[in-house]
């Protein structure tokens, strides 16, 4: 099957995933206890204030008939006006999410930087004491929280070293990855164990391979033999992985964006569940979740070019 058709093939099977998608966020923000409507007015809430504010949003009518006026606006890329900006819900979300998308590539690339040096040492050290050391390494990482991860980078690196701000995003580029680090290290810390165990095995597997033995035969330094022929093979079985740990970001970014005080989309959609604003709630779920999609599709073609072998059925 050609690259292109199997694209295509899986666009379109994105179609009844994402019509799925819409209706598990229309149920499950409906499931969420509190009126919308009351929330905004407060004190000031009467019922007929309440009702009038019901008849303006369409929270009147029959759920059906709610559904449908949601998806017919998902379509047209507009999630309706946020309840409580009295702004698109579409134009807030793409407002803020510059810096989730900015925090969740800054943590992936941190998540390789941490990984890779750490599986090469463990393969080459198979068994040892080093190895020992890194394998015992996911099984600590896995097993802590990222909002536990995050206050405890906050109190060491940010109020007793301070070497890093422990909030906000600061200002210009250089500004915001020095603000972004301890957040994109916690996200970091919590995918990084994954891809260490993924890529050891792999090169444990590829430092076995005849096409190393006959690069070592042939005199080439084993620095060049590591970086060209081990890990080059080794880390293409490790991006599906990396694939399904940015998805995971995608999803936690909502605490740790909420943890240190971050403008992003995570923070928002905190925020938004508060407020009862259904509309911003409903339009952050299915990006988040389409976005998930997309990453999953953008891995399996990713793969598909780091090695002609594997075949797109």
């Amino acid at each position: 099957m050609s690259r292109s058709i199997y694209i295509a093939r899986r666009l379109v099977l994105m179609i009844p995933t994402a019509l799925g998608i819409t209706l598990v966020t229309f149920v499950m923000i409906h499931l969420i206890p509190g009126d919308p409507a009351a929330t905004l007015l407060g004190m000031r809430a009467t019922p007929q204030k309440v009702a009038l504010l019901h008849r303006e949003w369409g929270l009147n009518k029959p759920l059906p008939e709610q559904y449908w006026l949601f998806l017919t606006r998902v379509l047209r890329g507009n999630f309706g006006d946020s309840l409580f900006y009295n702004s698109p819900a579409t134009k807030i979300i793409i407002n803020q999410s510059t810096v989730t998308l900015l925090l969740i590539v800054y943590a992936a690339i941190l998540s390789v930087v941490i990984a890779v040096p750490l599986a090469i040492v463990a393969a080459t050290q198979k068994d040892g004491p080093a190895d020992q050391a890194v394998r015992a390494i996911p099984l600590v990482g896995l097993g802590m929280p990222s909002a536990w991860v995050g206050i405890m980078l906050i109190l060491l690196l940010g109020l007793k070293a301070r070497v890093f701000p422990v909030g906000g995003y600061g200002t210009g580029f250089v500004g915001h990855l020095h603000s972004l680090f301890l957040p994109s290290l916690t996200l970091a810390l919590g995918i990084a164990p994954v891809l260490v165990r993924s890529l050891r095995a792999s090169l444990i597997d590829a430092l076995e391979a005849e096409y190393v033995a006959t690069a070592r035969s042939k005199g080439i330094p084993e620095r060049r033999v590591m970086l060209r022929h081990a890990v080059r093979n080794a880390i293409i079985s490790s991006v599906s992985i990396l694939g399904l740990q940015i998805a995971w970001l995608i999803s936690g970014t909502v605490v740790v964006e909420t943890v240190f005080g971050l403008p992003g989309v995570g923070a928002l959609m905190v925020n938004s569940i508060y407020r009862r604003d259904f509309p911003v709630v409903q339009g952050i779920t299915f990006m988040l979740a389409l976005a998930v999609i997309v990453t999953n599709l953008g891995t399996d073609i990713a793969r598909s070019l780091l090695d002609p072998r594997v075949r797109l059925e």
